[in-house]
């Protein structure tokens, strides 16, 4: 039997620090103790994207203060972390070696094991943290900034990728499509927010591969259309982009919003009818997306089948996916943690390739 014991996760794949502590008992699922999470939004800005480098130093910055805040507002101890789990891939090289290098020399400097996580098994596993936990089998919808996964999950560690991004994510098709439009970055979030004041069929965007007869993913056409789109309008107001007028702006993101949620919500009951399940589990940071979860509310309704998500502050990466990653798969058996503090890190990793 499993002994009960208490998971440290540390996230640093990309622009997020994250550090959670979970309680992993002998026997149901892991309990959040807490968690505390710094965003380098503001500091990437200014060069509309991520900057590895930039990112790298400021994960050094904030790690262990977020740590020690993770700690106090548990009333735990590092004394009582049994476990230390960081973000082992994929994600940025040097970011990633931020996370694994503190991780394996505090569980070092304690004597204790270390576990490296999966990054998108973090956030598969992330809806276990909800108020509402799913049960397995159940067919996944991963959509984060740069994956869009449609699985078949049987359990901890049993994974079938049933279709996925041949180019562009979801997520970048938001980014992109927002930045032509002069949104700031990151855009995503940006363009659902305008995209309220919009009308969805202002104008006709593609559908990649809606039709395809497969499960697979494809955006960067749709970043083009939207780029034509846009041009058309600026052509007709005799204006710069950034000069259209905002409901202009506001029905190209609308229309923009509607042909990537139509795709996910159409292949993700694909997916459903495809492999006979009545669950499904989005997860992701595009799986906050207010159109995206009353859609497939309202068609997971109709077709009584039951649909879960993780909380909205637990879309984006965070510590709370990788600790509660770790745990599950400790707790399943599929894994192990080890007192080896040789570590290194994997920037691109198949989720079919996670091995044991």
């Amino acid at each position: 039997m499993v002994k009960q014991c208490c998971v440290l996760g540390i996230e640093s794949s990309c622009d997020e620090t994250g550090v959670a502590l979970v309680d992993m008992p002998a026997q149901g699922l892991p309990v959040l103790l807490a968690h505390a999470l710094y965003s380098q939004i503001e500091m990437h800005q200014a060069y509309g994207g991520v900057v590895p480098e930039l990112a790298s130093r400021d994960h050094i910055r904030r790690v262990l203060p977020l740590t020690q805040q993770v700690l106090q507002d548990s009333g735990r101890t590092l004394v009582d972390v049994d476990v230390v789990a960081f973000t082992r891939g994929p994600g940025l090289a040097g970011a990633l070696l931020v996370g694994a290098g503190v991780a394996c020399a505090l569980a070092a400097a304690l004597g204790k094991p270390v576990l490296g996580v999966h990054h998108l098994e973090g956030h598969l596993l992330s809806p276990f943290l909800s108020i509402d936990p799913p049960e397995f089998p159940f067919v996944a919808l991963l959509v984060s900034g740069g994956h869009s996964q449609l699985m078949r999950v049987d359990g901890v560690g049993s994974y079938q990728i049933l279709g996925e991004t041949i180019d562009d994510a979801a997520g970048e098709a938001f980014d992109k499509s927002a930045k032509l439009l002069g949104l700031d970055y990151p855009g995503g979030q940006a363009l659902s927010k305008l995209a309220e004041s919009g009308n969805p069929k202002a104008y006709k965007l593609p559908r990649p591969l809606l039709h395809s007869g497969d499960l697979d993913f494809s955006f960067a056409g749709l970043k083009t259309a939207v780029m034509v789109q846009t041009g058309k309008c600026a052509h007709a107001h005799g204006c710069a982009v950034a000069d259209l007028p905002v409901a202009v702006l506001a029905d190209l993101a609308a229309s923009t919003q509607a042909a990537i949620v139509e795709v996910l919500v159409k292949k993700s009951l694909t997916a459903l009818k495809q492999t006979g399940l009545k669950r499904l589990v989005v997860a992701g940071g595009v799986g906050a997306n207010r159109e995206l979860r009353q859609q497939l509310n309202a068609e997971c309704a109709r077709l009584k089948t039951r649909v879960h998500y993780p909380e909205l502050h637990l879309c984006t990466d965070n510590g709370a996916m990788i600790a509660m990653a770790a745990a599950m798969r400790l707790q399943s058996g599929q894994q192990s943690a080890v007192n080896n503090y040789a570590f290194d890190v994997k920037p691109r990793w198949p989720l079919d390739a996670i091995g044991g």
